[in-house]
């Protein structure tokens, strides 16, 4: 019943939505202060949400990327690109 209430295009917005940095720990099982050392780096791409020091987000693709440049299959991921 829950799934008859949200409506296909919040489903779909959901999917596309950017991934938040403890997202991206869960998916690759590091630390969230790993995921922020590569935003910081450079080898994540990343971007601010926000007023102030706002919060991280990063895109779908840019993930996909830095997965596919260190080989790491996305079948193993637990976030769906």
């Amino acid at each position: 019943m829950h799934a008859e209430l949200i409506s296909p295009a919040q489903t779909q917005a959901s999917a596309a939505a950017p991934l938040r940095v403890k997202d991206i720990a869960a998916a690759l099982r590091v630390e969230p202060s790993t995921v922020y050392a590569e935003t910081k780096s450079g080898r994540l791409p990343s971007y601010r949400v926000g007023q102030g020091r706002g919060t991280i987000r990063i895109s779908r693709a840019a993930f996909l990327q830095y997965c596919t440049d260190r080989g790491i299959p996305a079948s193993e991921l637990a976030v769906a690109l």
